[in-house]
């Protein structure tokens, strides 16, 4: 039997291919959540640093007006700029918490997605320098609040 061939189904390889892009798509869609994330985090950054650069320059305009005694108190406005710094902070904390919440959920998901053969997972998720401005800023408002607070520091 030299003409008997082994029969080989065609659908199979078609599948094995459909397979294999499915997975390159969910391994690239980790990829845009991760980023999606990044942009997240940009967003949270952008608006605590309005906050605090705001109330950071409410607070020294009005100081500089009182100890020029051009007003007479400027406790309310002090408050005020404390207040927005204070909440940039805060509003920065979480942010900061919240992504690297969702990215350890991430990893884990891509983990185990990894383990069961359902995606390839061959790249890393490179460093986040967004947490790391993200982190700095933090610094510089745990700086501005001392320094409005205490009256200390490099401001």
């Amino acid at each position: 039997m030299p003409d008997e061939k082994l029969w080989v189904d065609p659908g199979a390889e078609l599948d094995r291919a459909s397979v294999e892009l499915s997975s390159r798509r969910t391994g690239m869609s980790f990829q845009r959540t991760r980023m999606s994330a990044e942009r997240t985090l940009m967003s949270v950054i952008r608006t605590s640093l309005s906050l605090i650069g705001f109330g950071f320059t409410i607070f020294q305009v009005f100081q500089k007006l009182h100890d020029a005694q051009v007003l007479k108190s400027g406790m309310a406005p002090r408050r005020f700029g404390e207040a927005l710094v204070v909440i940039g902070i805060a509003m920065l904390i979480s942010g900061i918490a919240y992504h690297c919440s969702f990215m350890i959920g991430l990893r884990a998901e891509r983990k185990s997605l990894k383990s069961q053969g359902l995606i390839h997972a061959e790249s890393q998720f490179p460093p986040s320098l967004t947490l790391a401005v993200a982190l700095l800023l933090l610094l510089v408002g745990f700086l501005a609040i001392t320094s409005m607070v205490f009256d200390i520091g490099p401001f």
